[in-house]
């Protein structure tokens, strides 16, 4: 599902060049969940856009699913997320001024579906949103707002999912209810996931841990067999 090969991404001028990634490797095969820590700074994010499309690497290679992404142009990286790729952010990202129901229709239309509005609410209502379809961000909590985006997130049917400190703006009790329903519909749909998260309890619920230490990553202990059941 995921193949990094010697990854580098240096920010900033030639001048104040940081080296974020330094010959990354990694390899995911389809259906796996895993987490990857690492103290802040030191590039989780930075991966996850890489592997997402939405920033370029200064040198190595990138294949998701098939597809290798350094040669597409950027409506062709879009259309690859659009149809391939779900993300989940610790921020939500939903458009204020869309009700639930438009902000999770939003991909679907761009897909072209025509039946974009009953997927939504499909996907809202196996989010526990069925009742909240037409209310706006502003009139949601934030464990609902999330609920949004994963709701957004899966709409299209994914093969990946990305998710960046997805609990990190909640409260404990309804950042661990939110991450329930993301491992549930995870396994349900048997989605690959790819997790960011600075929380060791939240790590131990995926298969394989890695952590990121100076822009390459140290494979953990496969946990997850130990974690369920």
């Amino acid at each position: 599902m995921i193949r990094l090969e010697a990854i580098e991404l240096s920010l900033g001028s030639q001048e104040r060049k940081v080296n974020v990634l330094r010959g990354l490797d990694l390899a995911v095969a389809a259906g796996e969940t895993i987490a990857v820590e690492g103290p802040s700074g030191s590039g989780k994010t930075s991966m996850l856009m890489v592997i997402a499309g939405l920033e370029r690497p200064t040198g190595g290679r990138v294949r998701v699913d098939d597809v290798e992404l350094g040669p597409l142009n950027e409506d062709a990286l879009a259309r690859f997320r659009r149809d391939r790729v779900g993300i989940v952010f610790q921020g939500f990202h939903l458009i204020a001024t869309m009700t639930a129901l438009e902000n999770v229709a939003v991909p679907l239309e761009l897909a072209g579906r025509a039946d974009a509005f009953v997927r939504a609410r499909e996907e809202l209502t196996a989010v526990g949103l069925g009742r909240r379809l037409s209310h706006y961000p502003g009139e949601l909590s934030g464990g609902e707002q999330q609920r949004v985006a994963l709701a957004r997130a899966f709409a299209c049917e994914p093969r990946l999912l990305l998710a960046d400190e997805p609990s990190g703006n909640l409260d404990p009790d309804t950042g661990h209810a939110v991450m329930d329903l993301m491992f549930a519909e995870v396994a349900r749909r048997g989605t690959t996931l790819l997790l960011i998260t600075h929380d060791p309890a939240l790590a131990l619920r995926c298969g394989r841990r890695l952590r990121l230490v100076e822009g390459r990553l140290i494979d953990g202990p496969a946990l997850g067999s130990m974690t369920h059941g």
